[in-house]
């Protein structure tokens, strides 16, 4: 009754004047007839599966399809045929969540003895024959096996999400594994949206002297076809049939009237526009929203009124999730839970649990919720299909600013509309609401996808790891060999700006480093590394000369678990705590204490590195406090309110903290006792609910 009242008090603080009365457009009646469950029939594979499977037994191959089509199943094949020859497969992805939902489904396939995971925090059956793990553990076995002079003990590598590329923060390690790949394994990679494919496969040629095939495929499995949903619940097709490049008159004009009919009024009424879409058989649904924080309110504009010609359904969505968070009892008061059962939605973005995000996921996969309402995660790559996707702004949030969405980041989110084998129809249903651009959109659902860029940068981590196994001469030529290198040598004058103007940067940019390390004594006079540099390079991390440093200068606690993982926290590159408040009386007077003489003693080194122009970390007291009270024990609900993190956040700092600890574990035969105690902080700061979502 509780949760009930506080949801009916949300929902009055949200709701609009505008009401909704659904009507549809009389051409889109024809196209409606079509909603609907194709008939059961044996799989047959698709002409591009088959190609794609025939070139992978001599080449590299780069698959890019739209979304649903089947990647997937190209390389369950291949993995399946390697198995039985006793052949070793490498399966790498971007996410995670990602990970561990295909080493599910791989345990299902091939069966548990012959699967492992590696994702940093989790480690199964490592020497299986099929690891699946992040693109970021790939990178640093390849490190391994070039420092130890052999080669990583695999035959094919699959990189998913191939387009991650392209991406800002971390296409470096896309483009380290690619170069550092030996040519006798294969690679098979996967993506929905690449505009330049002949481009990269033009580059991998030329470092791998391999030929890589292109297998696209621009037709979807599952036709997709826009809508233009007006806020008077009226549904018309959003670009007109007879001029393809123009909107619909129905959309033409409410974008020519747009100042007349917006005002600054929030969020729309969902409840109305989830019964809208019900009326015409278009859900379940996928709600793309700009924030967090809009996820969470379009939930409380929702209604109960959708389920209540639906009692059967009501009762088995009930039994679900109290069957779900049966294993989960930290979520049976979950703040959501009550507009989960009663509404059938839910919101679905990183600022959750883990745990929390898997039962949604899991509710919608299995056909018993009706609608999430997201951020633009879940289009990277979780499977999370529904009949209609829609999307209320046009622009999106890139870490600093909101910009307008690109053909790449609309076609990974429309993508999830039409589910193969479950739709004969997918709808992305665009309402012109204040930050919507219907023109854009709609010349964006069928433009090609945007070509992918080099993103590599040069950072200490690298250089240390390259100077193992290599000399300087054979950096510059793996260097040479990178894909920036390859699009400035082939790119036109006018395009190479977007680069830099210099070719060689990438190598001013290593030596910049180089001699940065030169100085600091990790490389020796020699131009090799020195006794610290050997053992640093094993500090994969964000901040791996600053931590170097506390280990030289003997900063950090060898018998403290707490302490230590309070420390570590301060060299994590998870948000700016440049505004941070607190009272130091608050603080533990020995963590305060820690932190300020840890300051002083790497502050010669902090101030040597930036005005070398590199970033050094501000070890921020605030977020080492709040690890400190985890490690010591206080409770998860206390924990998330003294911090104001949302408990996504949290579990993520958690993570990327017991990552560092486990930099920090391997350097076992340097620092003995240091390595043993992180050992110690990563068991404690690794319980639930951070880890439950393993089980």
């Amino acid at each position: 009754m509780k949760k009930e009242k506080n949801y009916k008090k949300n929902i009055r603080s949200y709701k609009k004047d505008i009401r909704i009365k659904p009507s549809i457009d009389k051409s889109l009646k024809e196209v409606f007839d079509k909603i609907g469950t194709p008939p059961k029939q044996p799989f047959k594979p698709d002409p591009f599966q088959i190609e794609a499977l025939e070139a992978i037994e001599k080449y590299d191959c780069l698959v890019t399809v739209p979304t649903g089509s089947g990647k997937t199943w190209i390389a369950k094949e291949t993995i399946r045929k390697n198995l039985k020859v006793n052949k070793r497969t490498w399966y790498a992805s971007p996410l995670k969540a990602l990970t561990n939902n295909i080493y599910a489904g791989f345990v299902e396939d091939f069966g548990k003895e012959n699967v492992g995971i590696l994702t940093g925090d989790r480690k199964e059956n490592p020497d299986a024959p099929i690891i699946v793990g992040t693109t970021e553990i790939l990178r640093n076995q390849l490190y391994d096996a070039m420092y130890s002079g052999g080669n990583i003990k695999v035959d094919f590598v699959v990189l998913d999400e191939a387009h991650y590329l392209g991406d800002e923060d971390r296409g470096v390690v896309w483009e380290e594994v690619l170069i550092y790949l030996n040519p006798r394994i294969s690679i098979l990679m996967l993506s929905a949206t690449v505009g330049n494919a002949d481009q990269i496969a033009a580059w991998l040629f030329s470092i791998r002297k391999k030929k890589c095939v292109v297998i696209e495929e621009s037709k979807r499995i599952v036709p997709l076809f826009p809508l233009f949903f007006s806020p008077t619940g009226f549904i018309a097709p959003l670009i007109d049939k007879k001029k393809p490049d123009k909107l619909s008159k129905n959309a033409f004009y409410y974008t020519k009237n747009k100042e007349r009919t917006f005002k600054e009024q929030g969020l729309p009424n969902f409840g109305d526009i989830l019964l809208a879409l019900k009326k015409f058989n278009l859900l379940p649904a996928i709600f793309f929203l700009k924030s967090r924080a809009d996820c969470d309110a379009a939930i409380n504009l929702c209604s109960t009124k959708i389920l209540d010609e639906e009692p059967d359904k009501k009762e088995k969505l009930k039994e679900k999730v109290a069957e779900l968070i049966e294993k989960y009892p930290y979520l049976s008061d979950h703040k959501q839970r009550y507009v989960l059962e009663n509404m059938a939605v839910a919101s679905h973005h990183s600022g959750q649990l883990p745990i929390w995000k898997i039962i949604v996921e899991t509710l919608m996969n299995e056909g018993v919720i009706d609608a999430i309402f997201a951020t633009s995660t879940v289009a990277a790559g979780v499977n999370f299909p529904a009949r209609t996707v829609f999307l209320i702004n046009s622009d999106r949030f890139n870490g600093h600013d909101f910009v307008p969405l690109d053909a790449t980041q609309l076609q990974q989110m429309t993508g999830r509309a039409g589910r193969r084998g479950m739709d004969n129809i997918g709808f992305a249903a665009f309402m012109p609401e204040k930050f919507m651009d219907l023109r854009l959109v709609a010349k964006l659902v069928k433009a090609s996808p945007t070509n992918i860029l080099s993103q590599i940068k040069i950072n200490f981590s690298m250089v240390l790891n390259l100077l193992l196994s290599h000399n300087v001469t054979q950096i510059k030529n793996i260097l040479e060999s990178s894909f920036a290198s390859f699009l400035i040598s082939t790119l036109k004058k006018k395009k190479r700006k977007t680069f830099n103007e210099n070719p060689s940067y990438i190598w001013q940019d290593f030596m910049h480093h180089f001699e940065f390390l030169k100085k600091e004594g990790f490389v020796g006079k020699d131009n090799r590394l020195t006794k610290d540099g050997m053992w640093a390079s094993n500090l994969r991390i964000d901040a791996p000369l600053l931590v170097a440093e506390g280990l030289r200068k003997n900063c950090f606690p060898t018998n403290d678990p707490a302490l230590l993982a309070a420390l570590m926290t301060t060299f994590v590159n998870e948000r700016d705590y440049s505004d941070e408040k607190f009272d130091s009386d608050k603080i533990n007077d020995e963590l305060y204490y820690t932190i300020e003489v840890t300051k002083k003693k790497l502050e010669p080194l902090m101030k040597k590195m930036k005005q070398a122009g590199f970033s050094a970390n501000n070890l921020y007291i605030s977020p080492a406090y709040t690890i400190y009270k985890w490690v010591k024990g206080e409770e998860w609900d206390q924990l998330v309110k003294d911090s104001g993190l949302a408990d996504g956040d949290l579990t993520r700092l958690i993570m990327r903290v017991s990552d560092n600890l486990r930099h920090i574990k391997a350097l076992r035969e340097s620092f003995p006792e240091i390595a043993k105690t992180a050992s110690i902080s990563i068991e404690t700061l690794m319980r639930e609910p951070v880890v439950s979502y393993y089980d």
